[in-house]
């Protein structure tokens, strides 16, 4: 149903599957006979976890006693027993532009060479992406093969929910793409392919925290996702619309993407002390 009808992606699936099997052996008659008392029970149990795993335990379970009402499995919903805990939505790591600039400049030294390596150009593509559009790293490693366009400053990619945005792609990442691109086979199916399959995100993930040490920023301030905070924080302090932003990134709400306006409360306050009416007036 979450992947039929509710157009969850892959990975929200996978974490569903495990959260409802952990709880099931949790459960001594299993979760589709379970009442409100066994699930306060297993509740109980969650004492010494994070909230937002609290959380998203619930919501599993909550949604799985949904679906078995609606399809007749039950004529009650026990999902009310267990606790909503809510999450305290938790600020992104920031990279700084000086950060961003020693990552680029440890890339530009490997791509510099006359003949430059395939795999140090690939790394220039993954990087000019993630951070030059936004990418989460599920959507750059599945990207296709010619996805890309050299002509075309943008791409219609499908992201988390299935929903379609537009995606922008800056002139040095379609050129590093290019670069890159000569060396996967024209019948290869992924722009960044590996064995039979595309690049793994833990590949990703690698590769982008052993360039961030070789740079001398330190590893476990930087990841793919971090890289997309980053593209989404310096947008926005240079200006950046915060709808634009919503629909550059694929956020279904515009919640998600308020959370970055953290980073600007300087210049805000720059703002209000430089163009407010106000600021001329003599104070008192």
């Amino acid at each position: 149903m979450l992947g039929a009808e509710a157009g969850a992606a892959a990975n929200t699936i996978a974490a569903y599957r495990s959260d409802l099997m952990l709880a099931s052996a949790a459960v001594p008659d299993g979760l589709v006979a379970a009442g409100e008392t066994q699930l306060q029970a297993l509740a109980e149990g969650w004492a010494t976890l994070a909230r937002s795993t609290v959380a998203r335990k619930s919501a599993a379970l909550r949604r799985f006693y949904a679906f078995l009402l609606d399809e007749g499995h039950r004529g009650d919903d026990p999902g009310k027993a267990l606790p909503r805990p809510g999450t305290a939505r938790a600020l992104p790591k920031v990279l700084g532009r000086a950060d961003v600039d020693r990552l680029f400049a440890a890339i530009a030294e490997r791509t510099s060479a006359t003949h430059p390596l395939p795999n140090d150009l690939r790394l220039a593509a993954l990087v000019e992406l993630l951070y030059g559009s936004g990418l989460r790293a599920t959507e750059l490693v599945s990207l296709p093969r010619n996805a890309i366009h050299p002509d075309r400053p943008f791409l219609i990619l499908k992201g988390k929910g299935g929903r379609e945005r537009l995606v922008p792609i800056s002139d040095r990442a379609r050129a590093a793409v290019a670069a890159w691109r000569t060396h996967v086979a024209v019948d290869r199916a992924w722009l960044f392919p590996s064995g039979k399959g595309h690049l793994t995100r833990v590949r990703l993930y690698q590769l982008v925290k052993a360039l961030a040490a070789e740079a001398g920023v330190s590893p476990d301030r930087v990841s793919p996702h971090v890289l997309r905070h980053a593209f989404a924080t310096h947008l926005l302090a240079g200006g950046a619309d915060l709808r634009a932003l919503q629909s550059m990134l694929g956020h279904a709400d515009i919640a998600t993407t308020e959370i970055y306006t953290h980073v600007d409360a300087s210049r805000l306050v720059e703002l209000v002390n430089t163009r407010h009416p106000l600021r001329d007036m003599p104070s008192r």
